[in-house]
């Protein structure tokens, strides 16, 4: 399973990096077949986001958190000039904790949802 990291670099900036979760096929539970499943680091504090806007000025993540995009699409500009766009069942490891950070705006139609989990 691919994600994006949104790192924070040596400049005080912040870039994209690409990353992979290993995912097996495995027994999950009885009853129930063999599943791709990865493991995703996380501690306690899963948010649910729903908003009618995500646009953003520049800001570093409030802390290091996976996002998983639900519903809607969001572009997320980097400091280096980087821009990508996440959209439901994509995965984005927010990284970039001090710094400049980076700047989200939606694209399309709202809602937009999100689960924030802390790393």
């Amino acid at each position: 399973m691919n994600f994006t990291r949104i790192a924070r670099t040596a400049g005080g900036g912040s870039a994209f990096e690409d990353g992979e979760i290993p995912l097996e096929h495995r027994k999950v539970a009885d009853g129930v077949p063999a599943m791709a499943v990865g493991g995703m680091p996380s501690r306690g504090g899963v948010q649910y986001l729903r908003s009618a806007a995500f646009d953003s000025l520049p800001h570093p993540a409030p802390r290091e958190q996976w996002v998983v995009m639900l519903r809607g699409v969001i572009e997320v500009t980097v400091s280096d000039g980087g821009r990508r766009r996440f959209g439901p069942g994509d995965l984005v490891l927010a990284a970039d904790t001090t710094g400049t950070g980076h700047v989200t705006a939606g694209v399309g139609d709202p809602p937009f949802e999100a689960l924030f989990i802390p790393v």
